[in-house]
């Protein structure tokens, strides 16, 4: 797929490219339309420090260089690519130095959820370090039943929380399996996280999602709470839905589009061809022309 050019070109629409300065550009252009970023160097589950200390390192260029070109964007990263599977006491290491970086460069650092086999030491690790760094961020997905239990924990910690729907196969005892229980949900928890008392607290809600419907409902719930356009935003993945990019800025809404970079890449994009049957066949067309 990267030997041949229409291929990498359609790769291209989901992954910025390889490298960090191809992600920076994405960004810089981004934020020339009035659109913030989130950046994620694209790896999970690392099976070695040395992986585990790699992926750190990146994110600590990704500080530096966001801060010295005055990007507005931050790192969105996973806990199992800094050595969660390795043990706690790496991952913790590893996150803790980039946070660290995050505050002296006065960027936040979202934790990205991942299967459900995390959840639990996902939110953990993000509540023993939250009163120390105050940047960190962390992300609960719509399509667990546990999440609005979840959600009142984080209230409690006024945190900055990411709610989208959740992208990993999971037991139906675990997970809402029918889409329409899924949305019903996510709908149920940016009135909770718009909540006057959720806000109060602190809470910084960001909802992650391309559906139309639950745009508008952050937007409705917003307005008729009479909550301030820079007390939550939305967020969408670099590739996806661009065509609402400046309907959305024109009203007014903050929007952040998380910006894919790295050499492993293919997972990424299998999972981005998978949620959309139309991208594939969007991909066989250019490759058949090719």
């Amino acid at each position: 797929m990267d030997r041949l050019p229409a291929a990498r070109r359609f790769v291209r629409r989901f992954v910025a490219g390889p490298t960090l300065a191809d992600a920076l550009g994405v960004v810089a252009g981004l934020n020339a339309g009035g659109v913030d970023a989130l950046v994620t160097y694209l790896g999970e589950n690392v099976t070695t420090t040395e992986g585990a200390a790699r992926a750190a390192g990146a994110y600590l260029e990704l500080l530096d260089e966001i801060a010295r070109r005055r990007l507005r964007a931050v790192p969105s990263l996973k806990l199992t690519h800094l050595g969660l599977d390795l043990g706690e006491s790496v991952c913790r290491a590893h996150l803790e130095t980039v946070a660290a970086r995050g505050l002296t460069t006065r960027a936040l650092v979202w934790i990205d959820m991942e299967s459900s086999a995390y959840t639990h030491r996902t939110l953990d690790l993000y509540q023993r370090l939250h009163a120390t760094y105050s940047n960190l961020a962390c992300v609960v997905q719509a399509y667990l039943r546990r999440t609005a239990r979840d959600v009142e924990r984080l209230i409690e910690l006024g945190a900055t929380v990411r709610l989208c729907k959740g992208a990993y196969r999971e037991p139906p005892e675990i997970a809402f399996s029918d889409k329409r229980e899924v949305d019903a949900n996510y709908a149920r928890l940016i009135d909770r996280l718009l909540a006057a008392d959720a806000l109060a607290r602190g809470v910084y809600p960001a909802f992650a999602t391309h559906d139309e419907r639950l745009l508008r409902r952050a937007r409705e719930t917003a307005e008729a709470g009479g909550v301030a356009p820079d007390r939550f935003e939305l967020q969408m993945l670099y590739g996806i839905r661009h065509d609402l990019h400046a309907p959305l800025r024109a009203a007014g809404l903050r929007l952040r589009v998380l910006v894919p970079y790295g050499e492993d890449w293919y997972g990424y994009f299998m999972r981005r061809l998978a949620e959309r049957p139309a991208n594939l066949a969007f991909l066989f067309r250019h490759l058949l022309r090719a």
